[in-house]
């Protein structure tokens, strides 16, 4: 790697737990690296071992406050560039949801981009490109992370963990090719909540349009425990969304008379069945569609009330057809 010919910023793009961070930690290591082989960093020099153990003073991340990056975050991340790299080398500035700034941060973090200070490097993680500034965008060196085979997060579950072969092909599937996804789900007791999940789906057809929903807002309360947004208060509907848009998945694999290996939730496969069969392709297909919409609404910090209500009624209506 040519130090001198590096891009100033980066744009990581990818589903979370896909390893945006770990990849710039290594190109942190790199950068600095006192006897670098290739374009991997030795591990062993002090600032490597400093990368490594997470104390290394040119080494910075910005993370949500809450729902957003503030604009005070960014005024005191400028406030940091104005000193030269403390290593002598490189800078390197994670952003975590990058997405997730505020129109104020984003237009001062913008000016950043601008009149980079020299010897830093920023690297840029978020989900979805679109959801950030066209401005910002053009200005950095994009990387898309594509989602690992099904096949290789079965073997680092298996690797990594103790959990039987049935329970790790039903996170591997669901882990939508995230490695991190997966780990964290089966240290969360997600297939223990998916079942309560998805009974709470099927019973979302019993009631009446408000005894759903308040089952359902009841229902996201209960799991504080969250797979992209740790500690938000929408993490427990994210959770709960998430597991219905593999339900509806399913539905429209079995519509589609796939093999049962493909299923996220082939333990449920004589309700998804009855279900596939009973129900209109086309309300299959807009379900899918609702719960998917949901999602990315919540990834955007979308009303989350409404969210809810707009989802559960839609849902309703379409599985009564």
């Amino acid at each position: 790697m040519h130090r001198e010919r590096v891009p100033h910023a980066y744009l990581f793009t990818g589903i979370s737990g896909i390893g945006k961070t770990r990849t710039a930690k290594a190109f942190c290591m790199t950068l600095n690296c006192a006897a670098p082989s290739g374009l991997d960093g030795c591990g062993v020099c002090p600032s490597c071992r400093k990368i490594l153990n997470g104390n290394f003073p040119d080494f910075m991340t910005i993370s949500p406050d809450g729902q957003k990056i503030k604009i005070e975050q960014i005024r005191e991340l400028n406030r940091s560039l104005g000193y030269a790299p403390f290593s002598g080398g490189f800078r390197v500035c994670v952003i975590h949801r990058a997405e997730a700034m505020t129109g104020e941060a984003a237009n001062a973090f913008l000016k950043t981009l601008e009149e980079p200070p020299p010897g830093n490097i920023f690297v840029l993680n978020a989900t979805e490109p679109r959801d950030l500034l066209p401005t910002i965008v053009s200005r950095c060196q994009r990387v898309s992370f594509r989602p690992l085979k099904t096949e290789e997060i079965v073997r680092q579950l298996n690797k990594r963990t103790n959990l039987d072969g049935s329970s790790v092909a039903v996170l591997a599937r669901a882990s939508n090719g995230s490695l991190g996804r997966a780990l964290i789900m089966g240290e969360s007791n997600y297939l223990e909540r998916r079942g309560i999940w998805l009974k709470k789906l099927f019973e979302l057809y019993a009631h009446s349009s408000a005894e759903a929903m308040n089952m359902a807002v009841e229902s996201a309360k209960e799991t504080r425990v969250g797979l992209d947004l740790p500690g938000n208060k929408k993490v427990g509907l994210f959770d709960l969304l998430s597991v219905w848009a593999t339900w509806y998945r399913d539905l429209l694999l079995v519509r589609a008379g796939a093999p049962m290996g493909l299923l996220i939730n082939g333990d449920f496969r004589e309700q998804l069945e009855k279900i596939a069969l009973g129900v209109p392709l086309q309300n299959l297909i807009e379900s899918f569609h609702q719960v998917d919409r949901a999602v990315r609404d919540l990834h955007r910090m979308r009303n989350t009330t409404l969210v809810l209500e707009n989802t559960v009624l839609n849902l309703r209506k379409l599985g009564r057809t």
